[in-house]
């Protein structure tokens, strides 16, 4: 029988147990992330290396991380990009020529006074924050739909469990509330996740397991497209929402949908364009990832 570790165990180097814990918990996940990813960037690694003739696929990853990291864009946001989106013409100087730019959209209901500086992450982690507020609650997540399958990834958390977000890293079309919110391009209210036919015998249980027992979706839209979810979950089972939290919510989902579209039109095709640029460069065949 294995014995969990408790408050003040100590290890002989002085970390306590319950650190190590985290520490081993955070690491699983982080090589879950890779794992997700690989397949994706190294997909878009081979793209690069036939567009560009780089030398090897060491290069293709270099010449993203550094676009990613100019425009603190994600990798795997990047690596998506590149398979996704039609190739440059051959030997163009820009890989969208004529590009119009727009300005960015406000942000003003997360108290985000500069929207065209703002990073991707700390939105998102507004976004679940203002939600969590509006419902009051202390248990949600965040997650951003796959342009290739249209599913959902699970990108920011709060007061959940590591099963629950092992389980829901990613889901599909179908079998849980915020697939529906998604298809339905609506608010969702599940009172009582016990009960609610909208789940998989599979997904329910995570959920109950993770101590929710109701969930609001709420669907981050722009121009009839789901960008992507967030949603609040609850320790009972709740009524309906009142409609002042429907319209604030409908409201933050509308303006956070409207600038994650305008990002992903505007910042990421910044640094697919900075990486174009960049790997017209002969110097770039012997990049090397930091």
């Amino acid at each position: 029988m294995t014995d969990t570790p408790r408050p003040g165990a100590w290890d002989t180097d002085g970390t306590s147990a319950l650190e190590e814990l985290a520490r081993l918990r955070d690491e699983v996940r982080h090589l879950r992330v890779q794992a997700r990813n690989r397949p994706l960037i190294a997909q878009a690694q081979g793209i690069l290396r036939e567009r560009y003739r780089l030398a090897d696929a060491e290069a293709a990853f270099a010449l993203m991380q550094s676009a990613s990291q100019r425009f603190n864009v994600k990798l795997r946001t990047l690596a998506e990009a590149v398979v996704r989106l039609a190739r440059p013409d051959h030997g163009a100087e820009r890989w969208f020529p004529g590009r119009a730019r727009r300005p960015a959209p406000s942000l003003d209901l997360l108290a985000i006074d500069d929207a065209a500086r703002a990073h991707r992450s700390a939105v998102l982690q507004a976004t679940l924050s203002q939600t969590l507020a509006v419902t009051a609650t202390d248990m949600g997540n965040v997650q951003i739909g796959d342009h290739a399958t249209g599913g959902l990834w699970l990108e920011k958390h709060a007061g959940l469990s590591e099963e629950f977000v092992s389980f829901f890293q990613y889901v599909g079309d179908d079998g849980t509330a915020c697939a529906q919110a998604a298809r339905d391009m609506a608010q969702v209210t599940v009172r009582d996740v016990g009960t609610a036919p909208v789940f998989t015998e599979e997904a329910r249980q995570a959920v109950l397991d993770a101590g929710s027992r109701s969930v609001h979706s709420v669907p981050l839209v722009s121009d009839g497209r789901c960008i992507g979810m967030v949603s609040a979950h609850f320790a009972r089972p709740i009524q309906e929402l009142h409609a002042a939290q429907l319209k604030a919510l409908d409201r933050t989902g509308r303006q956070v949908g409207r600038w994650l579209d305008w990002y992903d039109r505007t910042v990421v095709l910044d640094a697919l364009e900075y990486l174009h640029a960049v790997a017209r460069h002969p110097g770039m065949t012997r990049a090397r990832r930091r």
